[in-house]
């Protein structure tokens, strides 16, 4: 702790008069200083570093868009003013790619964080990847760490849910995480692109030479149907609208 604090002179603790006695308690500081912690150790990108609620950009000159998104955004407000909900405690974010997923997701997430929750952020893929090379004894000790952490953190993000190829130990292991966090009532926030006939319904990918229709990949196809249930039960889940890219419409409005 640094010897900054006039009051405590870093030490995170203060002596106070009580009834004419000495005593000793928490300095304010203490309670800044955790938070600052929790949140360089939530793993946030540098790109979501200032992602927050206030600066997700709703367009004005769409209409349609700035319905949906501005319902979308009341949804997750919501969501982080009744956290932890009793009957779904976690958020699962469905739509196309550049929809704003992740900016609402690591905006929820560092509104947490600031109430004092702990948490860690996972790219999926990047978990996954770091939870197979655990299984080789050169690994380093973050990798090795990558999996407890997944189950065991207050607060997980999974960003990009679904997004590798598909096996029995992808399965297996998401199945694995999404069912402990459930079973334990872990909050997990999630985002995917990928269809869900029950949210988006079935999307075309293309059609074969015989005109054969070929959908989308769906969430249930990528990650089981055993975990892609459980997810459900878990979190509360926002459809994203189908809105222009809004990684590229942020850019152009800075």
């Amino acid at each position: 702790m640094e010897s900054s604090c006039a009051v405590c002179g870093g030490t995170g603790w203060k002596i106070v008069q009580r009834a004419g006695l000495s005593g000793a308690e928490r300095c304010h500081c203490a309670a800044a200083t955790r938070v600052q912690a929790i949140r360089e150790g939530a793993g946030i990108p540098p790109n979501y570093e200032t992602a927050t609620l206030d600066s997700f950009k709703i367009p004005q000159d769409n209409p349609t868009a700035r319905a949906g998104l501005g319902t979308v955004l009341m949804q997750v407000r919501g969501f982080v003013r009744e956290f932890p909900a009793s009957q779904r405690p976690g958020l699962l974010l469905i739509g196309d790619p550049g929809t704003g997923k992740t900016h609402l997701a690591v905006a929820a997430f560092r509104v947490l964080l600031e109430k004092g929750h702990e948490g860690i952020f996972f790219d999926y893929q990047n978990l996954l990847d770091r939870i197979r090379s655990s299984y080789d004894t050169a690994s380093g000790a973050s990798d090795r760490e990558a999996y407890r952490s997944a189950l065991d953190s207050e607060i997980l993000l999974l960003d990009d849910l679904g997004s590798h190829r598909v096996t029995d130990w992808v399965e297996d292991t998401v199945t694995s995480i999404v069912t402990y966090r459930c079973n334990h009532r872990k909050p997990l926030i999630a985002t995917t692109n990928l269809a869900d006939e029950d949210i988006t319904g079935r999307e075309l990918s293309y059609r074969d030479a015989s005109g054969v229709a070929v959908n989308r990949r769906s969430l249930a196809e990528a990650i089981g149907t055993r975990a892609r249930s459980r997810l459900f039960e878990m979190c509360r889940v926002v459809k994203m609208p189908a809105v222009e890219d809004y990684r590229i419409q942020t850019r152009i409005a800075r």
